[in-house]
């Protein structure tokens, strides 16, 4: 918890926690009479997500009353809680001043006496704190904060988004209870600059939802996210690439118009249907969806099986919107923005990996299935639609429209080797060709049929580079068929192929 110096917004957050912390206990602080069962599920849950702390500098802020301080310093090499409240940092200090790394602070996070040492930080951490601040504190805080903390070193906060979770009464509640693009935008936007003029910003680690609450409450509003401050040299290659051209907030809604509600892959909810049907889906099983977009395919798996999915993409966007359209569902997902290559999951976790049009984006596909085949069950099931290539030397027009869009492709049955070759059985790789054509002269006569509603709602530009766009597709897929008929050259072309394989019975031979 925060509160400012001055005005009246300051004065009413103080007030706020004045009147809710007079328990000082943890239904208190986490404003919920289930707190205690939420905390034993969440707290371990939120030090999971936390880069390693053995002997660092950790400074908390919005301490409360010590539910994290103690777990903090049991590893750091030194820990500064910090909270604006007297009454509850003399709390957090009898609970948790036994441990000689710590120190305690009643001080407020806006006000300019609050002195930190520039650089001196590994981690910087909060649990509910930029909720309770106006956007220009939050936006000043932080850049005191990538101030406070080294080059190397993580950034971690965690806030209620979109709506309130807890069920205590309340007189007032003068939470800002923000959308998490909001949180994201400043923490991106971020830069700061030392002595020397050297630049430094915040590299995204993670975004994502807190678990805990998906699984209690059906409830997507707990976000977390995870930030390293990197010098602004520091290319964040990929990703950026994904936020700012492919696929950047106005093309992602561009997509949607195009594909469906929820969707920004081929054939949206139809070809979604036919491909999760294969799956057999039994209520309660687990599915990670990787590329997961803006959540229409999840919403569907839960929707209609009952199943608990995890939903990862590398693209911020593509989450964002996810989590803004999970909020009143209550469904079982969880979205985080996470990059598959460098995600480990336990062994034996998930019924079912499912992902659609993403794995083209993959260099080393090989790895990445055998990972897929220890993190499913015995039994578990891959779905994979995606972008493949005919055999044969590709056109240099085409080559290059693959280097620029960075996609990794391969024939069909190479694509299908390399599951079997990561431990799958009954693999089936089906060549989608003329249904892909099919599907994208339906949504091409669609946007073109829509013409004036489309630019109505985005501009021309965003309309003729559709339009381009789908009828180069068709063209491409087009001059192959033509080819294969002659057998006279080979052009490259897109195939849109289902890849279905099944992890072993056993977890024996999976190498």
């Amino acid at each position: 918890m925060a509160a400012g110096t001055g005005g009246v917004e300051r004065e009413l957050q103080k007030n706020y926690w004045m009147e809710h912390s007079k328990d000082l206990t943890v239904e208190a602080m986490m404003l919920d009479s289930r707190a205690a069962d939420l905390d034993k599920e969440e707290r371990p849950e939120v030090l999971s997500l936390l880069p390693p702390c053995e002997g660092k500098s950790i400074l908390e802020l919005g301490a409360g009353i010590g539910r994290f301080t103690g777990e903090l310093a049991k590893v750091a090499g030194h820990v500064l809680a910090l909270d604006f409240i007297d009454s509850v940092i003399k709390k957090n200090e009898s609970l948790n001043g036994h441990f000689g790394n710590t120190k305690f602070m009643c001080a407020d996070v806006t006000s300019p006496e609050l002195k930190i040492e520039t650089e001196s930080v590994d981690l910087i951490f909060s649990n509910w704190l930029l909720m309770y601040l106006s956007d220009n504190e939050v936006e000043n805080l932080v850049e005191k904060m990538v101030n406070w903390v080294k080059v190397g070193g993580f950034i971690f906060f965690r806030e209620s988004c979109f709506h309130q979770s807890g069920d205590s009464k309340r007189k007032i509640n003068p939470t800002h209870y923000r959308e998490p693009r909001f949180y994201t935008q400043v923490f991106k936007n971020c830069h700061t600059y030392n002595g020397c003029g050297d630049s430094f910003e915040l590299s995204l680690l993670t975004c994502k939802c807190i678990g805990a609450y998906v699984r209690n409450k059906k409830n997507q509003n707990q976000i977390c996210w995870l930030w390293q401050k990197v010098r602004s040299t520091d290319d964040r290659g990929f990703q950026r690439f994904l936020d700012n051209v492919q696929y950047k907030a106005s093309g992602i809604l561009r997509y949607e118009r195009v594909f469906g509600e929820g969707f920004v892959s081929t054939g949206g909810i139809e070809t979604t249907k036919e491909f999760v049907a294969k799956l057999e889906l039994k209520p309660g099983q687990e599915v990670l969806d990787v590329g997961c977009g803006i959540g229409g395919g999840d919403f569907y798996m839960a929707d209609n099986f009952d199943v608990n999915v995890v939903g990862i993409d590398l693209s911020v966007n593509m989450i964002s919107f996810a989590l803004e359209r999970a909020i009143g569902r209550k469904c079982s997902i969880e979205f985080e923005v996470a990059d598959c290559t460098k995600k480990a999951y336990p062994d034996n976790t998930f019924d079912v990996i499912y992902s659609r049009d993403t794995i083209l984006h993959i260099q080393d596909k090989p790895l990445l299935f055998r990972k897929f085949f220890k993190w499913l069950k015995p039994g578990g099931k891959v779905l994979i639609s995606d972008y493949c290539k005919s055999s044969g030397t590709p056109s240099e027009e085409f080559t290059e429209y693959i280097k620029q869009r960075g996609y990794d492709l391969h024939d069909i049955k190479s694509y299908g080797k390399m599951l079997e070759n990561a431990g799958f059985y009954e693999v089936v790789a089906e060549d989608r060709t003329n249904q892909f054509m099919q599907v994208l002269q339906r949504e091409l006569d669609d946007v073109e049929k829509d013409k004036d509603a489309f630019i109505n709602d985005f501009s021309e530009e965003d309309y003729d580079e559709i339009v381009d766009g789908w009828k180069a597709k068709l063209n491409r897929t087009s001059n192959e068929a033509k080819a294969c008929a002659h057998r006279c050259f080979h052009y490259l072309h897109f195939l849109e192929i289902c890849l279905l394989g099944c992890g072993l019975p056993t977890s024996q031979g999976i190498f």
